[in-house]
């Protein structure tokens, strides 16, 4: 093993440690996260604390920074892949321990439309903030997004377009799960460069995500919601 630059991270206390993790999720450095998550794993921390309190947090903080324009899309998908290396280690731990999730996820770009970043980066900022997410890739016809749903069962159904002849499939997967008497079963949030609020409002869509920070906020807010539903009057968001 190569001896560290200038930090031994078994040398940190608990919550130095994750302070350094924080850091270095920011920094997209991969093999600093894997050894830190394997560190505190050994000093007896739950898998669903270190996801939590590590890794979910520090994405968190790189969300916000890609919102507010600090950091940019070539930085934020190492902090993913970063956080990804960290999740290769947690996932079956979790779910060996049954740890919930916050909320699952089908995400995939539209029928004739066959870009991926920007629907990758939304599903490893989803991975990061807790989410389970299947990515279903590109060009996805409304019988992939329904054999996904069906096969997964996942509480929010993703989509993107970054044409504009291909934005309008959209509401045909939308269509299709009001025809099956689903639609109301899953929040829809759609994204890509060529749409806007108004277009997700009318093609039936539950919302419009500007970016990732933008979905992974949406989502939360919608689990929230679900959980919050009994009792409590739904408003609708402007």
């Amino acid at each position: 093993m190569s001896e560290s630059d200038d930090l031994d991270l078994r040398s940190l206390g608990d919550d130095d440690l994750v302070q350094q993790m924080h850091d270095d999720l920011y920094d997209g450095l991969k093999d600093e996260i894997e050894e830190s998550v394997n560190i505190l794993l050994e000093r007896g921390w739950t898998p669903y604390d270190v996801l939590t309190k590590a890794l979910v947090e520090g994405m968190r903080i790189v969300g916000i920074d890609f919102r507010d324009g600090i950091l940019f899309v070539p930085e934020v998908l190492l902090a993913a892949n970063a956080m990804k290396a960290g999740m290769f280690i947690l996932r079956p731990l979790l779910a060996e321990t049954g740890a919930p999730s916050i909320g699952k996820m089908v995400i995939g770009t539209v029928k004739g439309d066959i870009h991926d970043i920007g629907k990758n980066l939304v599903s490893m900022m989803m991975e990061g903030a807790g989410f389970e997410v299947i990515n279903i890739g590109i060009n996805n016809a409304v019988e992939n997004y329904l054999a996904a749903i069906e096969e997964h069962k996942p509480d929010i159904l993703g989509m993107s377009a970054l044409l504009t002849t291909t934005m309008p499939y959209m509401k045909v997967v939308i269509e299709a799960l009001k025809e099956k008497g689903i639609r109301d079963d899953y929040v829809v949030l759609v994204g890509g460069a060529p749409l806007n609020e108004a277009f997700a409002e009318a093609i039936g869509a539950d919302a419009y995500c500007r970016d990732a920070a933008v979905a992974v906020e949406t989502a939360k807010e919608f689990m929230q919601r679900k959980h919050n539903q009994r009792g409590v009057k739904g408003t609708s968001a402007a």
